[in-house]
């Protein structure tokens, strides 16, 4: 396999994380979920938690697309604003796909990021609201009428947060590579396809 990055962007309880990290024991590569937002807090000297409260979430203007891609400087008002932690996570994952290929990035927009790259393969994992749901009340232990509202929570935050620094749709298959129903294929069998999309692009 070629030095290819993999985004995987996800639908909360669709089992995209188990997929990111299947693949990454499969292949035999890194994976980076929460570590990129240690590696940002540790670029910027901002505290992690300022990064935690505004990971794949935005509040406000969410009619707005943005679209500066500039880091403000230490001394700025904007230093801690969420648009610069954006900018600081994907300055880390620009630096990912030039010094750490082949690995894996799951979520925070990579897919956008890195669009223009050639060597990216860009995945939506999802599912069917019930099997989501079953997902939720395993993982989080909890009944189905919290985890169901879990899910419509978590999925409209990531959407308004993609809308709002991408100006795209979330979960408009025109964003991705492969869209991949976990309803309908185990997660073996999402990895197995990923593999076999990667070598036939390889070719």
């Amino acid at each position: 396999m070629k030095n290819y990055v993999i985004t995987i962007s996800r639908g909360y309880g669709s089992g995209g994380k188990t997929v990111a990290k299947a693949l990454a024991a499969e292949l035999g590569i890194k994976y980076y979920d929460r570590e990129l937002i240690r590696k940002a807090s540790e670029d910027s000297g901002i505290n992690e938690a300022l990064f935690n409260l505004a990971d794949e979430t935005h509040k406000g203007r969410l009619f707005h697309r943005y679209n500066s891609q500039e880091i403000a400087s230490p001394d700025s008002s904007d230093f801690l604003s969420r648009e610069n932690l954006f900018n600081l996570q994907a300055k880390i994952i620009r630096e990912l796909h030039d010094k750490e290929a082949p690995c894996i990035i799951v979520g925070r927009c990579a897919h956008y990021v890195l669009r223009d790259q050639r060597d990216v393969v860009k995945v939506f994992v999802y599912a069917d609201m019930q099997q989501c749901i079953e997902r939720v009340k395993e993982h989080d232990g909890v009944e189905a009428d919290q985890a169901r509202r879990m899910i419509e929570k978590i999925d409209k935050e990531r959407a308004q947060y993609n809308k709002y620094f991408t100006g795209r749709e979330w979960n408009d298959a025109r964003n991705y590579d492969l869209c991949l129903n976990t309803s309908v294929v185990s997660i073996e069998q999402c990895v197995r396809i990923i593999k076999d999309y990667i070598r036939i692009v390889e070719e």
